[in-house]
């Protein structure tokens, strides 16, 4: 399992990346994606859609799963990867780099500081292993 130092990470196994100012990359977890399996399909929003802290935004599908994607923070869509849509195993190959999966300007950047850091993140997905 890959955990970046450079990302943040929410209890859903969903990264964000600050961009810029108030804008973050947005994906799932390498641990999420090696627990769901090569993906075959994925719905996201659409750009100048509302996302909101702990509802879900989109959904990725496996073998015989749906799995919802919960927003780690409340913003504006700016960008979707289409690279991931036509290709959703984009996101088994590079979960932190082509496989990001929506692009948001964030209401309010502080936010970030209520997502875990690596180290809390790998402490917090080996405590549910147990």
């Amino acid at each position: 399992m890959l955990v970046r130092d450079d990302l943040r990470y929410s209890e859903e196994h969903i990264w964000v990346r600050r961009e810029g100012d108030h804008t973050v990359s947005i994906g799932i977890t390498d641990h999420a994606q090696i627990t769901l399996g090569e993906l075959n399909y994925v719905e996201l929003p659409n750009e100048g859609d509302i996302i909101v802290i702990c509802e879900s935004f989109g959904s990725v599908e496996c073998e015989n799963l749906v799995s919802d994607l919960y927003a780690p923070l409340c913003g504006l869509v700016v960008a979707v990867n289409r690279e991931v849509i036509e290709n959703p195993a984009l996101i088994n190959h590079s979960p932190y780099e082509r496989g990001w999966i929506i692009r948001a300007t964030l209401h309010h950047i502080e936010e970030l500081d209520i997502l875990m850091t690596a180290d809390d993140y790998e402490e917090y997905v080996i405590g549910e292993s147990v």
